[in-house]
């Protein structure tokens, strides 16, 4: 890790707790909506299960929602949107150790953040966790026109670095997306395991492979 000067990270199950953040959301989201049902564990199951680890549309989400749970009252469409957009992000938690992570990174090199998602969504949740000024860069795929594993977005964040793609690591959960991504730019990628299985097909390696973002303390 020698020539390494940044350090480039994915949000959502990386710096993100998205399990622990979407769970908190459902919970709530089920004490709004499905007071009126007395076990709401099958419920909460079910709404993990079609959010499909943040990758469902979420007008698809809620739409079949509508249609799948047991409302006393159906509410609309968009209020269900709406109250995504409003409570979402209110729920975001940071994976362990994460704070300590970020502080031992910028100690030593530039640090960056690629997300894909929702400008407003992506943002409120990096605000809420209060770390948007501790990376240099940050970059959510909707402003940026582009995302993840296009290499257009890698791109762009190295510019702004200034730095060439073999003095930057990436980390991330996503094989495709974040090491794949990163490696069509010749950044070497760190992936972290958590939701995503190792598709057959993806033909590059990861640099190192860690269970929990906390590994980096010792790796970087």
């Amino acid at each position: 890790m020698q020539s390494i000067q940044a350090v480039l990270f994915d949000l959502d199950n990386t710096i993100l707790d998205r399990t622990r953040t979407f769970g908190k959301f459902t919970d709530l989201f089920l004490r709004t909506y499905m007071s009126h049902v007395v076990a709401t564990q099958d419920l909460f199951d079910l709404v993990v299960e079609r959010d499909r680890d943040g990758y469902k549309n979420k007008t698809e989400l809620f739409s079949e929602l509508l249609e799948q749970l047991p409302w006393k009252k159906k509410p609309s469409l968009a209020e269900l949107l709406d109250f995504y957009g409003k409570e979402y992000v209110r729920c975001a938690v940071l994976m362990d150790r994460a704070k300590e992570v970020i502080d031992h990174v910028r100690s030593k090199y530039k640090i960056g953040l690629i997300t894909n998602g929702k400008t407003t969504i992506q943002y409120g949740k990096i605000d809420q966790l209060g770390i948007r000024g501790d990376f240099d860069v940050i970059l959510v795929s909707e402003e940026a026109g582009v995302k993840k594993p296009d290499p257009v977005i890698f791109r762009m964040a190295l510019d702004k670095l200034e730095l060439l793609p073999e003095h930057c690591v990436f980390v991330g959960d996503h094989p495709v997306n974040d090491v794949e991504g990163a490696a069509r730019v010749g950044m070497a990628a760190i992936w972290l395991k958590v939701n995503q299985p190792w598709p057959d097909g993806v033909g590059v390696t990861p640099l190192h492979t860690i269970d929990r973002l906390s590994d980096l303390l010792e790796l970087l």
